[in-house]
């Protein structure tokens, strides 16, 4: 269950016309918080991402399933948008086999280093074509060799 002040958060965002991915994005911090606090760990900066969006999803935010993502993984989140709607109360075992098998993971997966490793790798998959001019100039000399970065900096 998320804390009321994030809900609250997704809340006054919901009413500033902001969109469900932004509103995601207090489930999101407060799961990484989760994690770099010791409260329970993670596989990956993936996997704490994913917590997060579930508990939005949980919670109510209107966040659209994966598109590039595992059968399993789309079906949760439909499921997910379902608890909102019906607000059942989450399975007793189920939230504790989950809480048991998070807490044997290590909290590394919700560092800087490993957040930012995980941006630039979505951010190197999306498609050139959706990027912006500055970006894709970056993209290009960064894929250079070094002796060409040198001569046309």
């Amino acid at each position: 269950m998320s804390k009321k002040t994030t809900r609250q958060r997704a809340a006054e965002d919901k009413r500033e016309g902001k969109s469900p991915s932004t509103r995601a994005g207090a489930f999101v911090r407060e799961e990484i918080d989760h994690v770099r606090a010791g409260k329970h760990g993670a596989r990956s900066a993936m996997q704490v991402i994913a917590i997060g969006l579930s508990k939005a999803r949980r919670a109510g935010v209107a966040l659209p399933p994966p598109k590039r993502a595992t059968a399993a993984a789309r079906k949760q989140a439909v499921q997910d948008a379902e608890v909102a709607r019906t607000h059942d109360k989450p399975s007793r075992t189920r939230s504790r086999a989950s809480r048991r098998a998070l807490d044997s993971e290590g909290s590394a997966a919700a560092s800087p280093m490993a957040l930012s490793r995980h941006a630039r790798a979505v951010a190197r998959r999306k498609a050139a074509a959706s990027q912006r001019p500055v970006a894709k100039k970056a993209k290009a000399a960064s894929s250079r060799r070094p002796a060409a970065k040198k001569t046309n900096g």
